[in-house]
């Protein structure tokens, strides 16, 4: 019989591996028995030898004496009595210690589960950190195991990265970061954001205080400044949306300025309805678009208009509701 053992620090609510004496020539003694911890006459703290329930048995053995396993004092009939049936007919009875003790943590508590927790988010983030990844602290920073980052990503405090989210390179996470099944390409900044089932490309800046919310495109070069939340939608490379504003079901062409305080205004109480920005347009501060709505290439609203019907490219519309006017040459 053979015993997986490991060397637990704190290990009171496990199975002891006890040995015989110390051989005269210094080797470590034969296992003699394992006594579980609710059979122990007295508790004993601080390292020692422990069971982690891998076994290996000679099937002929265990069948001829597995029957024969008395009670323990608890009620319980243990199969790791079977070591001191072996040791006391002189069978061979050895213990082959695990080469990371970490690897046969139980879990019967919420505190040992939050211990494996813990282990296990160490061994990812030394991972990255291996392969080429910053982490600034490990004790705050989450990551999944099916989460990839690539290679001179700095990943700040406070900073959880779950699901299927794939980070690209020389990217700057966090700190105060939350990030769920999000694609990131190369070169970004999130900075204290929220992003969700959303598809981000290169050379991007969000943040802080961003929600990006599933099925949510962001192009190239795109700046999301503070409390702008995007939803469902998809925003064209060099646009920049740098103040608080809500972008939900709209498709905004490239190199379009957001100003502050615009909502798309997509729901008209039983139906969702889409708004469309042309490429170049500009958004003036405080537009309410009320989709289904379509803002024109290179035309432009004027600060706090609302916007109910289509604005034809290069056309100005200004008030409430909001009306063509003249461009000026």
């Amino acid at each position: 019989m053979t015993i997986l053992s490991a060397a637990d620090a704190f290990s009171e609510d496990l199975g002891r591996i006890e040995r015989a004496s110390v051989t005269s020539d210094g080797r470590v003694g034969s296992v003699s028995a394992i006594v579980e911890a609710a059979d122990r006459v007295r508790q004993t703290y601080g390292p020692a030898e422990v069971n982690t329930g891998v076994y290996c048995f000679s099937g002929d053995w265990v069948a001829e004496h597995i029957g024969n396993v008395a009670p323990a004092p608890s009620g319980e009939r243990y199969l790791t009595a079977l070591v001191a049936t072996g040791a006391d007919r002189g069978e061979d009875i050895a213990a082959m210690p695990i080469a990371l003790a970490d690897e046969s943590m139980g879990v019967n508590t919420r505190e040992q589960l939050a211990g494996v927790e813990a282990a296990l988010r160490d061994r990812i983030n030394c991972h990255w950190m291996a392969n080429g990844v910053t982490i600034v602290d490990l004790a705050t920073t989450y990551i999944d195991a099916g989460v990839a980052i690539g290679m001179d990503t700095v990943v700040l405090p406070n900073t959880m990265l779950s699901g299927n989210t794939n980070i690209g390179e020389e990217c700057q996470i966090g700190p105060n970061s939350v990030i769920q099944d999000t694609h990131i390409g190369d070169r970004c900044r999130v900075l204290a954001s929220f992003l969700e089932g959303a598809h981000v490309a290169s050379d991007v800046s969000i943040g802080p205080y961003c929600h990006l919310r599933p099925d949510t495109s962001i192009a190239n070069g795109v700046h999301l400044g503070n409390f702008v939340e995007v939803k469902n939608s998809h925003v064209g490379a060099n646009t920049a949306a740098g103040h608080f504003c809500y972008l939900g079901d709209a498709d905004i062409g490239a190199g379009a300025n957001i100003g502050a305080g615009t909502v798309t205004c997509n729901f008209d109480g039983v139906e969702k309805h889409r708004t469309a920005v042309g490429d170049g347009a500009f958004i003036g501060s405080d537009t309410m678009l009320v989709a289904p709505v379509s803002v024109g290439r290179g035309a432009a609203t004027g600060a706090g208009s609302v916007v109910t019907k289509d604005v034809p490219a290069g056309r100005r519309a200004v008030g409430v509701p909001a009306r063509l006017i003249p461009n000026v040459e």
